[in-house]
């Protein structure tokens, strides 16, 4: 049996921006994409803590150290800057091996989005 586990969490980060016009996704400085282990293309789960969304889209490389969170494309309608969200993404394992997986999960600055 296989099961869905949390592997990546970025907790509490600010949205810098939100590009309506952009294709789709959220992008995420490079830093933290290391830093959490999410990899470019990876489908995340957004929680909004501002206003209780919850939606996925997918990750993009954003410039490194520049404390980038910006939601792109229809996205960008659930969130407005400066709101706090949690960024997550799931790894599906064997069941005996979920029981002794350890996530990445990372607690960033909030003011600026970085890791001090």
């Amino acid at each position: 049996m296989q099961i869905q586990v949390l592997k990546s969490k970025i907790h509490r980060v600010k949205v810098t921006g939100a590009d309506l016009n952009y294709i789709g996704s959220i992008t995420i400085d490079e830093n933290l994409l290391l830093a959490s282990n999410i990899i470019e293309g990876e489908k995340v789960s957004i929680v909004n803590i501002n206003n209780g969304e919850r939606f996925d889209t997918y990750a993009i490389k954003g410039q490194k150290n520049s404390g980038e969170i910006t939601l792109n494309g229809p996205a960008a309608r659930r969130v407005q800057k400066d709101d706090i969200i949690i960024i997550i993404s799931y790894a599906t394992l064997d069941f005996e091996e979920a029981k002794t997986f350890k996530p990445w999960i990372i607690f960033p600055n909030e003011k600026d989005n970085s890791l001090t």
